[in-house]
């Protein structure tokens, strides 16, 4: 009858264990997503210096095509080209 009563008690404690397991490893995990959150992961740097740079070519282009057409207009009046330069930072 003992060996049955500690089975029983085993038995129905076990969830017990596995609630107080999550409750004590609670905090850590919240504190390694909070880490996960705060920090910028290589991928993402790398994904957005690539918009960014896109974006710089962009307006680089736009004002190379604007420049251009206005040298097409009036070619004596067309230097070199000293306007935005993806390349170089502003």
């Amino acid at each position: 009858m003992r060996h049955l009563l500690a089975a029983l008690v085993l038995l129905s404690t076990g969830g017990c264990v596995r609630t107080v397991t999550g409750v004590v490893t609670a905090p850590f995990k919240v504190a390694g997503q909070a880490a996960d959150w705060a920090t910028t992961s290589q991928d993402e740097a790398d994904r957005n210096y690539g918009r960014k740079m896109r974006e710089k070519e962009a307006r680089e282009g736009r004002e190379r095509r604007k420049y251009e057409k206005a040298c097409r207009k009036d070619p004596r009046a067309c230097g070199g080209y000293d306007g935005y330069q993806a390349a170089v930072d502003d």
